[in-house]
Formats: C-alpha cells, structure tokens, sequence
C-alpha cells in the first residue's frame, strides 16, 4: 500500500488536481509536500490536527516534509469563513502566535534532517509593491478571483483589497517552494481549495506543463452542521493550557456514533483490520462506546502523550467512583473547569450554597436534595440541612466539589 491507497480507504481525498498522475509520481519515490498554517492563534487547534496527521502519514512512508508558518499571510488573514473583515495582528501578537504555531508543529513532525519549517514571510518581505502586480498580479484576472468561495462569499459585506488579495500572497508560496525546494503537492483542508489551487494555477501559468498537484482533505462536520473540534466554550486547542488533555478525552468520547469511525481513520495509525473491528462493536455494542474511548487515547496520547491520558483515566475513574480526594490540584482543576461553579468568602449554609450554584432551584429543593442523601461534598455524604460549609473542608485550601446524583457537578472556590 502507498500514501494515496491509504489515503483513499481513509476517505481523506476531498479534491485533488490529478490524483492518478500523484499516484504514478508517488511510484516513482518520495517526493516534497507542504501544508501551510497560519498564525491567527497562538496555538493550533483538533481542526488542525487532521492536515498535520495526514503530514505525519506522508513522512511515514519516506516523503519529504515542508511545514509552512504564515508569517507573512498571517499580517493579512484569509477572508474565507469570514463575514467580515479581520482585525489585523499587531507585530507582538503576531510573534507570539509564530512561537506557538512553530512549537505546536515540532511536537508531530520533526523538522531536522529532510524535513523543513519555513516561513513565507522570508520570502515575501523583500518584494515591493511594482514587482508584486507585474510578476504575480498579471497571472490572476479579477474574474477568476470573483469566482472563488472565499472572495465570492464575501462580496455582499464587502471585502478590502487587502483581504482580496491574500490569495495571491499565497500563491505566491507553491512556487518559491517550487523553485527553491523541489516542492511539488501542497494539501490542506476542503475549505482552502480555492488558495491552494491558485498557487497551483500560478507554477503552471509561469511554467506550463509540470507535474504539480494539490490535494485537499474533507472538512469534518458534526451531525448538528457545526465544524468538528468546536464545542460550547470555542476550539479545542492542541495546547494543554488552553484545552486540557481531559477536555480533549470528553470531547472525544461524546462522538456520535455515526462519525466515530470516520474520526477513527482520520485521526489514528490504528490499521484498517483493528478499525474495522471497532465498526462491529459500534453496531452491535455501542452502549460500551469502544470506539469512542479508543479514539479518546489515540488522539489524547497523539497529542499530549501517554502520562497525559493516564490521568485522564485518573480523573475519569476517581470522578466515577466519588473519590474526589485522590485527585491533585490541577486535575481538579481540569476535571471541573467548564462546570457551574461560584466563588465565596468565609463560609455558607449547604442550602444557601445549593441554591448559589444553581445545584438547586430553591432551598426547598435543596432540602429534599440534602435531606434524601443526595449530597456529597468533596466525595463525603451531607445529609444535615443546616450544615455550614467553610474552608476547613477544602481540598488545596481552596476547592469544594459538590456532587448531586450521579453525575451532576458544581464547583465552589474560597476567595
């Protein structure tokens, strides 16, 4: 099997320029693949994660692999998925996103030996404004622009000159990566078709015939029409500060049963046998959610490593079984983050704090939560209604965690 085959039964080619003629130029050895990512963040998030995997796959079987870091495109911003014009970075923000997306990167991919980062704006920082328009503008009629979905969509709004020509800035990458690194595929997801095929378009324009290709990856959506890897609070990020390792592991396990195994293939190394397996046990025992939880430490151990899911399997079971005390402080702080929570001072009566943190619609409710044994408090029973609540019960001085029923969470922390 090569790159394509595997590709092909992963369902991970969307479009591609000329997929047999990949096929035949594959054959014949590796060849120099780019994927450009640009610094709108500071760290990349799991939509990312997909043309960063399919990278990795590349590298798998010998390829040579360029990751590019939009130094340059990044000042601009595409104006695809947009409704609006983008607010431009400033050079502060725009360094510390680079830092990010650049470290974010080498934890896939490693960029010594063969394989290389680069940055566009090495490359395009020197060409002025008479040299840009005679040597890249002419190869791009205004009719061909228009026709793009990414400028299309945006021609009600409005779209500034500079948002409309950031396709030609990125065009402008293939064929310096053309000419100075052999480079000849450049992938991405569905939604930059139009981006990657205009630098396509442009090494053919200046050269004619060559044997270029771009190749584009299907843009995963949920069953609700929202793109995969958003959930309630924004992205999920690949950077364990902004999107815990546990966050990721939820996420995950909450797929749908009907998208699990196309995440399976598209997100994992596991192999079709073992993939198919799991299909089986989705059909006929998907109460178990095997699939899910083998996603969940494919993909968290992909990305953070083995210790980071095993204490995702840590807060996992401590929170299954109540023994909240076992956890440390950050996995407390992982474990609850996103669930209703409140700050106090001092200290509260139990139905008074109920009531605060929304674990009850009035104190009578309260009550009958406390008094029927439905209350636990860092793991221990509360079942006297006129218990008062302080720091001295604290976990870290700090955290209260209150269960109701089985799996109702709420979060108090002392000022």
């Amino acid at each position: 099997m090569n790159i394509i085959e595997e590709l092909e039964w992963r369902e991970l080619i969307y479009s591609c320029t000329d997929v047999e003629g990949l096929r035949e130029k594959i054959n014949e050895g590796p060849l120099t693949l780019y994927c450009g990512f640009d610094p709108t963040a500071e760290s990349l998030h799991l939509g990312n994660l997909l043309p960063i995997v399919t990278l990795m796959r590349f590298e798998k079987y010998g390829h040579r692999i360029l990751g590019l870091i939009g130094g340059s495109t990044g000042m601009i911003g595409d104006p695809g998925g947009k409704n609006a014009e983008r607010n431009l970075l400033d050079e502060e923000t725009l360094n510390n996103n680079l830092a990010g997306l650049k470290k974010t990167l080498e934890r896939f991919i490693s960029f010594e030996g063969e394989n290389k980062m680069v940055n566009n704006y090495d490359w395009t920082k020197d060409i002025n404004t008479i040299e840009f328009l005679r040597d890249y503008g002419k190869y791009f009629s205004i009719n061909y622009m228009l026709a793009k979905e990414s400028v299309k969509s945006r021609l009600e709004t409005g779209i500034s000159y500079t948002e409309f020509s950031y396709m030609i800035l990125q065009a402008l990458d293939f064929k310096y990566l053309y000419d100075n690194e052999n480079c000849i595929l450049q992938i991405g997801g569905q939604d930059q078709w139009g981006n990657i095929t205009a630098g396509f378009e442009l090494v053919r324009k200046v050269y004619g015939e060559h044997k270029a290709f771009a190749l584009t990856m299907p843009l995963l959506l949920k069953s609700d029409g929202t793109k995969f890897g958003k959930s309630a609070g924004g992205s999920l990020w690949l950077d364990k500060e902004k999107t815990s390792p546990y966050e990721l592991y939820q996420f995950l396990l909450n797929s749908d049963d009907d998208l699990v195994i196309k995440l399976l293939k598209y997100y994992t190394f596991l192999t079709k046998e073992e993939i198919d397996d799991l299909a089986v046990k989705v059909e006929n025992e998907p109460h178990l959610r095997e699939a899910q939880k083998v996603l969940g430490k494919e993909v968290v151990t992909l990305v953070h490593g083995e210790n980071a899911f095993n204490e995702v399997i840590k807060i996992t079971e401590a929170l299954f079984s109540g023994d909240i005390k076992s956890l440390s402080e950050s996995e407390i702080k992982d474990a609850f983050k996103g669930v209703p929570s409140i700050e106090v001072e001092g200290e509260a009566n139990i139905l008074d704090l109920l009531v605060s943190v929304n674990a009850a619609s009035s104190k009578r409710e309260a009550r009958e939560f406390v008094s029927n044994g439905a209350i636990l408090l860092n793991g221990d029973k509360f079942d006297d209604v006129d218990s008062i609540v302080d720091r001295s019960i604290a976990l870290f001085d700090k955290y209260v965690v209150i269960r109701r029923g089985k799996k109702n969470y709420y979060l108090v922390s002392f000022k």
